[in-house]
C-alpha cells in the first residue's frame, strides 16, 4: 500500500530562529496550532543533501512535558517527507549524548532531539527542538539559517496518515506503509560506548578496596537517571543509595535541572553534611555536569583541564588513540591552555556553542574540550557529555589512588595547581533581564571594543587597581571550513592577563540572560576563596558595564 499523505495549509510564525542549541520557547508557544509542525517541516526542508527521502532519523528527548506529543508529530511529518526509518528512544527518552552516540553508531542521517537542556520543564515552562547532523553534532549555522529561512516562507506541511499513535513504550520494530519505527532501549548503546572508553575494572577495584569512598550522583529528575543507575550501580557496583533524584519527570520535580551550586542545592547540602567523597550531577538532557566533594568544588574550567592532564595516562580510549588537541569556549578559563602548552598540543579558543568543536573533531585535531557552562566532552561523540565527565573523574581518582592511596578530589586538584598554577574563575548570571536594557548595555560595551585609547574607550584606564590593556568583540574563523563567527562576546583584557567577558546568552526561552565571566591567574596561592580573590574584578565589571543602570538588577540570579 502507498502511504497516505495529507497537505496542511499553514502560515509562518515569527521568531522561529534556532539559537546555538535549537529552538527554545515556552510549551504553550509550541502548542499553538501549526507551530511545532511548521518548525519540524522546516527541519526536513533544510535537511542537507540528499535530504529526508529514504533517510534514517534518530529521535528522542529529555523526558520533559510535551516530548511524547512532539515525537508523534515528528513521525507523521517525517514519514510524509520520505523518512525511511525512525530510531526512537523508549518512551521518547534519549539523552543528548546518547542521541549523538546512536546517530554515529547506527550511521543515521541525522537526529531530532527534544530538549530545553537545563531550563525548567512542565506545562508552563520550556520546551525545545534541535537538529543534529549525521556526525552526531548540532547543526552548523548554514543549516540552522536554512531552517529559519524555511520557517519564514512556509505555506504548507505534509502529514502522514498512520492511524493511531506510534507505541513508544514497547522496544522493537513497528512497520508502516513505506517506513518503519524502531523503539530502542535508550541506555544500551551509550553504556556499551562508555564501557569501551573507560577502565571500568579499575574503578570497580578501587571501589572494592576503598569502602569508605562515598559516591552521590544526582540526576535532578532529568534524563540521566536511568543512565546513572545502569552505570554507577549496574556496571560499577556502587549502592542504590549512591543515586538521588534519578527518576525522569516531565517537570523535573518542579526544580530547575541545572547542575550548579544554586540549582543543585540538594546535592550540595548532602555532599557537605554527609561528607561525600565524590558528588556529581547532570542536567535535564544529560549534556552538562558538576563535580565536587565535601571539601572542594571543581569549576568546569578546571575539570576539563584536569581530565586533559590525565587522559593519556589512565583512560583507555586516549591511551589507544592519543590526544590530538584541546579546546575551550572563549569565556572558559585558560587552565586548559596551560595543559596544552605543557604537553605540546594544539589548543583552540572557539565561540560558545558545542557545534564549533565538531569541525575540529571531524578533522582529527581535537580530542578533549569544554565550556565553563558545565559542559565537558571529547571526540567519542559530537555533544558535550555529563555522564562521560563524571566517569572520567572516577577513572582518574581510581588511577591516582593506585600510587597515592587516599587521594581525594581536593588533593588531586591541589596537585594540579602545583604544576600549572590556578586560574580563579567565576560567572555571574542575570536571568530573564528585560531585553532592551541588556541590548543597550552590550551595544555600549561594543563601542569600547572599537574605540582608540585617546577617544571614549577604556583602554589604558584602571578599575579596582587593574589597568585595561585591550577590549575586543570576539571573532572566530573556523580553521577547517573558514567560516567566520562575529560578535561572540566583549572581552576586557587587563595588563596582568586577567579577563572580564560580557555576553548575552541565547539558551533561555524569554527575555535575555546577561552573563559576566571573570578570571585571574595566580601561580602560587591556591586556597583563596574565589569570590574574595575576584571581588576587585567583579567590582570592575559592574563599573565598566553599568549593569544596574541598564537592567535594574542589583544581584545576579546565579553565581558559579
Amino acid at each position: 500500500m502507498t502511504l497516505s499523505v495529507q497537505t496542511v495549509v499553514t502560515t509562518p510564525y515569527d521568531g522561529q530562529k534556532p539559537g546555538t542549541s535549537g529552538l527554545r520557547k515556552r510549551v504553550v508557544v509550541f502548542q499553538q496550532e501549526h507551530y511545532t509542525e511548521n518548525f519540524v517541516q522546516a527541519i526536513f526542508t533544510a535537511m542537507p543533501a540528499p535530504g529526508p527521502k529514504n533517510a534514517v532519523l534518530v529521535v528522542g528527548g529529555d523526558g520533559r512535558y510535551f516530548v511524547k506529543d512532539a515525537v508523534q508529530k515528528i513521525v507523521r511529518i517525517g514519514a510524509a517527507n520520505g523518512i525511511r526509518k525512525f530510531i526512537i528512544g523508549q518512551n521518547g527518552i534519549l539523552s543528548t549524548p546518547a542521541a549523538s552516540a546512536v546517530i554515529r553508531k547506527r550511521q543515521a542521517d541525522g537526529g531530532i532531539i527534544l530538549t530545553a537542556s537545563h531550563n525548567p520543564g512542565g506545562p508552563q515552562n520550556d520546551f525545545g527542538i534541535k537538529y543534529n547532523m549525521r556526525n552526531g553534532g548540532p547543526a552548523p549555522e548554514a543549516v540552522t539559517d536554512a531552517m529559519y529561512a524555511a520557517t519564514r516562507s512556509i505555506s504548507e506541511y505534509k502529514l502522514a496518515d498512520i492511524g493511531s499513535d506510534v507505541d513508544l513504550a514497547t522496544v522493537g520494530t513497528q512497520t508502516y506503509d513505506g517506513f518503519e519505527v524502531e523503539v530502542i532501549d535508550p541506555v544500551d548503546d551509550y553504556v556499551d560506548l562508555l564501557r569501551d572508553i573507560f577502565d571500568f575494572d579499575l574503578i570497580r577495584k578501587f571501589r572494592q578496596q576503598t569502602p569508605d569512598f562515598k559516591l552521590l550522583f544526582d540526576g535532578l529528575n532529568g534524563v540521566t537517571g536511568p543512565y546513572g543507575r545502569r552505570i554507577f550501580v549496574g556496571e560499577l557496583g556502587f549502592s542504590e543509595n549512591s543515586l538521588d533524584q534519578c527518576e525522569p519527570l516531565e517537570d523535573f520535580g518542579g526544580s530547575h535541572p541545572d547542575p550548579n551550586l544554586t540549582y543543585a542545592h540538594n546535592l550540595v547540602k548532602r555532599v557537605e553534611s554527609e561528607a561525600i567523597s565524590f558528588g556529581a550531577a547532570s542536567d535535564g538532557d544529560g549534556d552538562r555536569n558538576m563535580v565536587m566533594s565535601h571539601d572542594w568544588f571543581v569549576t568546569p574550567s578546571d575539570s576539563v583541564a584536569l581530565i586533559a592532564h590525565y587522559a593519556a595516562d589512565c583512560i583507555p580510549y586516549f591511551k589507544r588513540n592519543g590526544v590530538h588537541g584541546l579546546a575551550r569556549s572563549m569565556p572558559t578559563s585558560c587552565a586548559i591552555d596551560r595543559v596544552a602548552n605543557a604537553k605540546n598540543l594544539e589548543v583552540f579558543e572557539v565561540p560558545t556553542g558545542w557545534k564549533f568543536f565538531g569541525n575540529l573533531m571531524d578533522a582529527g585535531r581535537l580530542s578533549i574540550c569544554g565550556e565553563e557552562s558545565f559542559g565537558t566532552g571529547s571526540d567519542h561523540i559530537r555533544e558535550k557529555d555529563g555522564i562521560w565527565a563524571v566517569v572520567a573523574w572516577l577513572n582518574i581518582i581510581a588511577h591516582v589512588n593506585q600510587t597515592t592511596p587516599g587521594a581525594s578530589v581536593r588533593s588531586i586538584m591541589q596537585d594540579f595547581y602545583s604544576i600549572y598554577g590556578r586560574n580563579y574563575f567565576t560567572r555571574y548570571d542575570y536571568e530573564e533581564v528585560e531585553s532592551d536594557g541588556a541590548t543597550k548595555m552590550v551595544d555600549r560595551l561594543r563601542t569600547f571594543a572599537s574605540a582608540a585609547v585617546d577617544q571614549s574607550g577604556i583602554v589604558g584606564k584602571s578599575f579596582s587597581g587593574y589597568t585595561v590593556a585591550k577590549v575586543d568583540d570576539f571573532e572566530y574563523t573556523d580553521p577547517i571550513d573558514h567560516s567566520v563567527s562575529k560578535r561572540q562576546g566583549i572581552r576586557v583584557i587587563f595588563e596582568d592577563s586577567s579577563r572580564i567577558i560580557f555576553r548575552l546568552s541565547g539558551t533561555g526561552s524569554q527575555g535575555a540572560t546577561v552573563r559576566i565571566y571573570i578570571e585571574r591567574f595566580d601561580p602560587s596561592q591556591f586556597d583563596l576563596d574565589v569570590q574574595v580573590a575576584l571581588k576587585p574584578l567583579v567590582d570592575a565589571a559592574l563599573e565598566i558595564s553599568q549593569l544596574e543602570q541598564f537592567t535594574g538588577r542589583k544581584e545576579p540570579t546565579v553565581i558559579t
